[in-house]
């Protein structure tokens, strides 16, 4: 091998080795948002995201059950965690789907018929890249006045995330006709085909339907 050759793949090779695991990798969020049933929906239905799960964040492990988190009293909020591939969908369109089509962030403690600080808006990082981008988002759409009301999301480093029981896993999948999914979750579907249509999966749930 010729010395100049062997040097450009030596300086190719360092490179490699000095980039981000995650560039090439999946990268993980939790996002908070009113009743986890719809928001689980509508970041399972993108593509670039391989798992989207419902459970609970911001409390310990041992209030992670769903009659103890709905007493509002455990510091916890119903929750989706998302892995993605950042090579597919960028943390950005993300925050696009979260603040524009999965919740409200001005209602404070609350979404939609639903009230407490479990469904609290919230988005709990993984990164500081995460946080940053998630500030400046917020700080965006503040400049941009998108929303009437002041946003009251929460940003904060995730400290813990516990699925849900499996009967909320999925559960606007399995139960398209239940009249909360019907009246609060479906419109968020269609929303988001609507605003967001090369972002979503063509075989989604529920959306390859409508």
């Amino acid at each position: 091998m010729k010395p100049i050759i062997a040097a450009l793949l030596a300086g190719l090779l360092s490179w490699a080795a000095s980039a981000p695991a995650s560039a090439a990798g999946t990268q993980r969020v939790v996002l908070a948002g009113g009743c986890f049933w719809g928001m689980q929906a509508v970041f399972e239905s993108l593509r670039g995201v391989d798992a989207a799960v419902a459970g609970y964040a911001g409390g310990n492990a041992v209030t992670a059950h769903y009659e103890i988190v709905s007493t509002g009293m455990t510091g916890h909020a119903e929750s989706v965690e998302i892995t993605y591939d950042p090579g597919r969908i960028s943390f950005k369109q993300l925050l696009d789907v979260y603040f524009l089509v999965a919740h409200d962030p001005t209602e404070l403690n609350r979404q939609g018929p639903d009230e407490g600080t479990q469904y609290r808006s919230e988005i709990y990082y993984t990164s500081d890249a995460q946080r940053d981008e998630a500030e400046a988002y917020v700080a965006e759409l503040g400049r941009k006045h998108v929303y009437a009301s002041p946003i009251v999301t929460k940003i904060e480093p995730l400290r813990g995330f516990y699925a849900a029981e499996s009967y909320h896993q999925d559960f606007a999948v399995h139960n398209p006709d239940n009249e909360y999914i019907v009246y609060n979750d479906l419109p968020k579907l269609r929303k988001l085909k609507e605003l967001y249509p090369n972002l979503v999966k063509p075989n989604a749930p529920l959306i390859s339907q409508m």
